[in-house]
């Protein structure tokens, strides 16, 4: 009872929190991390421990699984070099350099535990740079390849992490035994994770009921993590391809009413874990605090700081040369990617916010392990600055740089590349209704129909000879619209109408709140 106390009171502070991110202007993901390390110090609070493999079973594999979904795979396909070049490459170079400098300040610590600790800092978290990262128009290649990178970074730390750990204990290393290991980790993970997809989409298929079609997709995440982590793979690449799957597969085995549901089914879900995750690293403060009595404050401090500012250059240091490098030496590659502008690259490099897989990492440490204490301590403080100097200044650095886009464009689909699908659209519509206008009992009904389509289509071809024009009556029509909606709704709510029955009323009020959400998505409101 005690727990479901606790977590209840966890809920309401992360709503309290959330209010007060909105309110600052500040990413959620530092209030939470700030307001869980305050409760932390809360007088007859219990000491509430991270339990490390609950953590990353019960956080990273619904949470990876809806990015996965939303994912961009045309965007991720063509962009996959430099997302790999992050997710590979940047993991083991900061790995490198926070082990180096934590070996430096402290000689005594085995190189083994050394890249431990630089495994557990490498990878940047998912959530925290998305909760900066939405409130930006920013380039598309960008978002792709900070999602992208994200997706796989998990992955590897953790396969280096075991690996480190492993050393440790032996003694022993042997560097082509862990490659092998990670690309059979790797590849093992993808293939767990796409039969597990693919035999959601079988259930899918024998289910005509909404809510059990969302609960399966939720099921299908944590399937794919345990699964792959039983058969000593990457659970992690085993979640990410099942959402890759479902995402790619939606639209053959979902009805609309599934998507439109699960969509808010899983803002909920990924909200309240996002929420509870970050409250919770806050609140491993104080049990860390506990551990380091007996070691030297200055000492410790001085150590956090070096370990930190290593994390934070490294990623500098390799995400420049790897921008430029391979584009000054390869005109084929030059070609085919054009340089981005350094601006680019200073957002990238600097959405290195650290979260949950470094804190369930570090707590996972096992007891006995060479200086563990201060490894979870220097991860606390990793994540702490992180979050708080690179999670508080991203969105500034964006608009600073000017690499976040104008919204020039009040009504979403009017690029000239959605211009012409809309167009080929609203013809393949067209068509469909002629075809039904031989044997049609209503003539009447088809020609309305068919002027509606038109009326779409004159449409797009005025956004396309007038856009300005275009997005002003638009938007009019489409506010008329709301207002209208508006006052049909309260006419209907505001009584006098008991002989249509609760369930009728009920019926065309979400027939109403339905529209409403269609021109909100259309105002890019949504």
């Amino acid at each position: 009872m005690e727990t479901f106390e606790i977590l209840l009171g966890l809920l309401a502070a992360s709503v309290a929190l959330a209010s007060a991110a909105q309110w600052l202007k500040v990413p959620l993901a530092v209030v939470l991390v700030l307001g869980g390390m305050a409760l932390a110090f809360v007088p007859g609070l219990p000491t509430i421990e991270l339990e490390p493999q609950l953590a990353l079973a019960l956080f990273l594999p619904p949470l990876l699984q809806m990015s996965a979904y939303r994912t961009d795979w045309p965007g991720f396909r063509s962009s996959l070099r430099p997302i790999l070049l992050l997710a590979l490459g940047a993991v083991l170079f900061t790995t490198l350099v926070v082990a180096a400098t934590a070996r430096l300040l402290l000689p005594e610590l085995p190189w083994a535990a050394a890249i431990a600790l630089g495994a557990i800092v490498a990878p940047p978290d998912a959530v925290a740079a998305t909760s900066v990262l939405r409130n930006f128009n920013i380039p598309k290649r960008l978002v792709t390849v900070l999602e992208g990178e994200s997706l796989l970074n998990d992955a590897s730390s953790l396969v280096l992490f075991r690996f480190a750990v492993a050393a440790a204990a032996t003694g022993t290393t042997s560097l082509g035994w862990a490659s092998v290991q990670f690309v059979v980790a790797a590849a093992g993970g993808v293939a767990v994770g796409w039969l597990v997809g693919r035999a959601a989409m079988w259930v899918f298929s024998h289910l005509e009921d909404t809510l059990l079609d969302i609960l399966v997709a939720l099921l299908a995440g944590f399937a794919a993590y345990i699964a792959a982590e039983r058969l000593h793979v990457s659970g992690v690449l085993a979640a990410v391809a099942c959402g890759l799957v479902l995402g790619r597969q939606q639209h053959a085995e979902f009805s609309a009413r599934t998507r439109v549901e699960a969509a808010a089914v899983t803002d909920f879900f990924e909200f309240v874990l996002t929420a509870l995750v970050f409250v919770l690293i806050g609140l491993q403060l104080r049990g860390i605090l506990l551990r380091l009595e007996d070691h030297n404050a200055w000492q410790l401090a001085g150590l956090a700081v070096a370990v930190s500012a290593a994390l934070v250059l490294s990623r500098f240091a390799w995400v420049y040369p790897v921008t430029w490098v391979p584009r000054a030496l390869s005109r084929t590659v030059r070609e085919r990617d054009p340089m981005p502008p350094w601006s680019h690259a200073a957002v990238v490099s600097w959405a290195g916010m650290r979260g949950v897989v470094s804190m369930a990492a570090a707590m996972a440490l096992p007891e006995g392990f060479p200086e563990r204490d201060t490894l979870v301590f220097l991860a606390f403080c990793a994540i702490f600055t992180t979050l708080i100097l690179q999670g508080t200044t991203l969105g500034p650095l964006i608009r600073w740089l000017g690499v976040n886009v104008p919204d020039g464009v009040p009504v979403p689909g009017v690029a000239p590349n959605a211009l012409e699908a809309r167009r080929e659209a609203t013809e393949a519509a067209i068509e469909a209704v002629e075809d039904e206008m031989e044997g049609a009992e209503h003539k009447d009904v088809v020609d309305d129909m068919l002027q509606e389509l038109r009326e779409r289509a004159e449409h797009a071809e005025l956004f396309r000879q007038d856009p300005e024009k275009a997005q002003q009556r638009v938007a009019a029509k489409l506010s008329l619209r709301l207002a209208a909606i508006e006052a049909a709704r309260t006419k209907l709510l505001a009584g006098g109408h008991e002989a249509l029955g609760a369930d009728t009323l009920a019926g065309m009020v979400a027939e109403l709140d339905l529209e409403e959400e269609q021109m909100r998505i259309a105002l890019g409101e949504r």
